[in-house]
């Protein structure tokens, strides 16, 4: 994957549900939605054969860890490259900034 100035995180990460633990590759971002005053991250896991297995298309959820934090999510539809989506609400697993610019 090429580096992209607007990702929030791409690295390793695991994504867990109740009986599984599988280590994947993510690219996510996140923003923080004046609507409904939550932070809303999302973003895509890599082709894995096991994600794919358990996930199954259907909206799963899952729990993402990455090395800076984890945080509940749900998978849904794969791309046609296999990659799924994962969206979650709340503090996302990877760290954003605490800074208020003037």
């Amino acid at each position: 994957m090429a580096d992209h100035d607007e990702d929030d995180y791409r690295g390793p990460a695991t994504v867990r549900t109740d009986d599984r633990e599988v280590p994947v590759e993510v690219v996510l971002r996140g923003h923080f939605q004046p609507i409904d005053g939550r932070f809303h991250w999302y973003g895509r896991l890599a082709a894995h054969d096991e994600v794919a297995e358990f996930a199954a298309n259907r909206k799963t959820p899952v729990l993402l860890s990455t090395p800076e934090g984890e945080a509940q999510g749900v998978l849904s539809d794969p791309d046609p490259w296999g990659r799924y989506r994962i969206t979650g609400t709340g503090r996302p697993p990877f760290p954003i900034p605490t800074e208020v610019d003037d």
